[in-house]
């Protein structure tokens, strides 16, 4: 292979050299007209290029066409210059800003325009984009120097570019994107002719500080998004549509849950309903604790400074902390557990023979969190973790690893969370603690990862700031995808409190901490979980699992003694005692997702049973009490997801 030609390694296992600085559309197009006709850019290694773009190295390459996961950005991009080309034409005088940095799901410009945009406006905008796009109108790529794109922009009277221009690193390349008389200073990449961009829909319109800089001026924000053809469009919106309907803050108040108040920003009230729901989550994983060793503690919410100096915290996590003076003192509400427990461990000895120690906690924690961020339960600053930490020998750490990822799986199939991803993250930036030290830590931890026989993702420098972590993501009923879980080793903590145990050989030597959390935040774990079964919670979450209708008020103590009996026999149970019809009060059972309902009249009185009628499945007629509350009552105690078995 000569110095001027670089390897292209190609999907079906075989190679071609090509002339460095060949483009990928080029390479198509030695592959094959068809193909080449219908790529939309080109993949390097992993990484999507720009088909204009020059390759300079080797590597495994593959033409994309609309066909790819991975095109769906590109038209997105592609589609953001159509956006902003329309509406120069359609509003001359317009001055644009910049678009995008992620298009995974939307595209977006932003405009300096005398006023706020339309619904009628986008859709003259809308049609303008379509004409633009079935003109086929080719994307073109140049390199320019600055002196060249300034004298364009400046031309153009484009004054925001000539501001982005400046922020461009001296050296760095600077491209521009042309289709028809639009030009823009872009990376790229974007598809070959505008036709490709199969379908798009402008969504809606915000005003959006120039830089996103509040003491910059107001610009005007046009969002939208794009996809290769009209099904995928439409898909998109059903999935939006799911994803409202599901929306926990919208469940939370209809189902009478939780609330909010300015009075405590960002810090949920739960209601009876909720807590009941709330309280279940913490008792399943104290159960679990039973079962996997774990001891129950209580620490403090409040600290002095030095404990959190001592543990790094106050220089690697000050900013997301809440403090207070008293008596002279500095405190601060404590926003992790971690030290709280290693000064529990240090209030003795140990030896060898009492490791592994694992401490639980349901202490309330609480993190500033910027107004701008926060976000129903997902994101709040007072909360509490399903939190633990073990004090271990480094030879007990593979399994007490293994022992945390059945701890997880257990948890996430309880919830018919399958399947999920496992991150595997190192030092980061602000890390404290010994380079050697994390480079061991970091080999141990990877080490008990690969035991699992699981796959998992490296994510280089996205580790706690004491140690290497693996974290657990989970996709929810309708895809999207959530951080729950995380086991954290830590060689750094236990040499800041001078944490010990004495060795089976009468050493003293430092144990290791492991940091993990199953379900992370309970407020979290809450809300995605109420959007992942859309309200409809599992009988042994559900605040109501029965609700008993009288079919008139001549019933009503019969439905009185149904409700009793299932009280009794541990199920949360009402009676619906309204003086409403009996629709009425199906509806509104069926509104408040109450998983069972319960109907008493005339034949059930009379027979001490009751008909039973389930969301989403309609009535399965009726069924004895013994029946009723044996099969609730195994469903409620094994934690099943279904309410009531088929053969029940």
């Amino acid at each position: 292979m000569s110095e001027q030609s670089i390897e292209l390694r190609l999907p079906d296992g075989s190679s071609t050299l090509v002339p460095a600085g060949t483009t990928p559309l080029a390479v198509a197009q030695q592959l094959g007209s068809r193909l080449a006709a219908a790529a939309v850019a080109g993949e390097l290694d992993g990484q999507v290029v720009d088909l204009r773009a020059p390759l300079g190295r080797p590597g495994a390459f593959r033409v994309l066409t609309s066909r790819d996961p991975e095109a769906a950005e590109v038209i997105r991009h592609s589609a953001e210059h159509v956006l902003a080309d329309a509406v120069e034409r359609l509003f001359p005088g317009t001055i644009i800003d910049a678009g995008r940095q992620d298009h995974s799901e939307k595209f977006q410009y932003d405009f300096r325009f005398p006023r706020g945009f339309t619904p009628e406006d986008l859709e003259r905008i809308e049609a303008e984009m379509a004409r633009i796009v079935a003109a086929a109108q080719p994307f073109t790529r140049e390199e320019v120097s600055l002196a060249e794109a300034e004298a364009i922009f400046r031309a153009r009277g484009e004054e925001l570019k000539l501001v982005r221009l400046r922020d461009i690193p001296e050296g760095e390349p600077i491209t521009l994107f042309r289709h028809g008389e639009f030009v823009d200073l872009c990376r790229g990449p974007h598809v070959q002719r505008t036709d490709q961009i199969g379908a798009f829909k402008l969504i809606e319109t915000s005003g959006a500080y120039f830089k996103g800089d509040e003491r910059n001026e107001m610009l005007q924000r046009i969002y939208g998004t794009a996809f290769a053809s009209r099904e995928e469009l439409d898909a998109y919106f059903a999935k939006l549509e799911d994803a409202r309907r599901r929306d926990h803050r919208r469940l939370g108040r209809e189902l009478d849950l939780y609330s909010f108040s300015p009075l405590a920003p960002a810090s949920p009230f739960f209601h009876p309903r909720g807590a009941i729901v709330y309280n279940q989550l913490v008792a399943f994983m104290r159960h679990l604790y039973k079962e996997f060793g774990h001891q129950e503690v209580v620490t403090p919410q409040l600290f002095d400074v030095e404990l959190w100096k001592r543990s790094g915290h106050y220089d690697a996590y000050r900013e997301n902390m809440f403090f207070s003076e008293v008596d002279g003192r500095e405190y601060s509400l404590k926003p992790m557990n971690c030290p709280s427990h290693c000064v529990i461990y240090a209030t003795r000895g140990h030896s060898y023979r009492d490791l592994p120690v694992r401490m639980a906690d349901f202490g309330r924690l609480h993190r500033y969190e910027r107004s701008g961020v926060v976000q129903g339960l997902t994101r709040v600053r007072s909360f509490s973790q399903d939190d633990a930490h073990i004090f271990c020998t480094p030879q007990q750490i593979g399994q007490e690893v293994s022992a945390l990822f059945r701890l997880m799986f257990r948890v996430y199939d309880t919830f018919g969370f399958k399947q999920p991803t496992i991150y595997f993250s190192t030092r980061p930036e602000k890390a404290i603690g010994e380079p050697a030290l994390w480079a061991h830590a970091e080999r141990t931890l990877e080490a008990c990862l690969a035991a699992q026989s699981v796959p998992y993702v490296h994510n280089p420098g996205e580790g706690a700031f004491y140690g290497p972590k693996v974290d657990f993501v989970v996709a929810d009923a309708i895809g999207r995808e959530w951080q729950l879980g995380t086991i954290q080793l830590d060689f750094v903590l236990p040499v800041r409190f001078a944490l010990s145990y004495v060795a089976e050989d009468g050493s003293e030597q430092r144990p290791v901490m492991i940091h993990r959390a199953v379900m992370g935040s309970i407020e979290r774990f809450f809300g995605v979980m109420l959007e992942h079964f859309a309200g409809d919670l599992p009988l042994w979450l559900a605040p109501e699992q029965a609700r008993v209708l009288p079919v008139s008020d001549r019933f009503l103590e019969a439905a009185r003694t149904v409700a009793a009996r299932l009280q009794d026999a541990g199920l949360r149970a009402e009676v619906d005692e309204r003086s409403e019809k009996l629709g009425a009060k199906i509806r509104d059972g069926e509104l408040q997702k109450i998983p069972v309902l319960l109907i008493v009249g005339e034949r059930e009185a009379t027979s001490g049973a009751a008909s039973v009628r389930l969301r989403h499945r309609g009535d399965l007629g009726a069924r004895s009490l013994d029946d009723i509350i044996h099969v609730l009552g195994t469903a409620a105690r094994e934690r099943s997801l279904a309410v009531w078995s088929e053969g029940a």
